[in-house]
């Protein structure tokens, strides 16, 4: 593909399908060479991950305590593991895409932010400046999707650069 390409955002998270579209950005991308009088920073594939808040993802809205107690109490001890525990999990991931990025002999920067993959993603894309975004595809069923929602089709339809989506299968569906 294109050569013209300095900012390459891929989003990846634990599934096996991200990871897919990071192989495949790889493979199938070319970013711009520097050129000898350019002052500009190197173009570069950015793995991104989106991390959900504490709250969010340990469903914690604890409600009123009974007994009594204050109603909306957040408890530190617990948001504080809950938070190690993504952490561990980014990790995880973000060393995960590193190894397949080596294994390829690519260098990645990386980019962790935390909230709605959604939103992020798109935030991202604008802060980044990206040219171009990749990212797999869960393939949900109608009734997950309806749900859930399709964070790759909110991207397709929200993005300020044009958006590939990666299927499981290794199928190309540009947007």
């Amino acid at each position: 593909m294109t050569s013209n390409l300095r900012c390459v955002i891929v989003a990846v998270d634990s599934s096996e399908e991200s990871m897919g579209a990071l192989r495949w950005a790889i493979d199938n991308l070319k970013l711009q060479s520097p050129t000898p009088d350019s002052n500009d920073s190197p173009a570069s594939f950015v793995i991104l991950h989106t991390q959900s808040p504490a709250s969010i993802s340990a469903g914690l809205n604890p409600g009123a305590i009974p007994f009594g107690g204050p109603s909306g109490l957040e408890v530190p001890a617990i948001t504080s593991a809950i938070e190690k525990h993504q952490e561990r999990i980014t990790s995880a991931i973000m060393n995960h895409a590193l190894d397949i990025c080596a294994s390829k002999n690519v260098d990645a920067k990386t980019h962790v932010v935390i909230g709605d993959p959604k939103d992020k993603i798109i935030e991202a894309i604008e802060d980044l400046k990206a040219d171009l975004l990749v990212m797999g595809n869960r393939s949900f069923g109608p009734i997950k999707r309806m749900f859930l929602g399709s964070v790759s089709n909110y991207c397709a339809n929200h993005a300020s650069c044009p958006v590939v989506v990666v299927k499981g299968n290794g199928v190309v569906s540009q947007v």
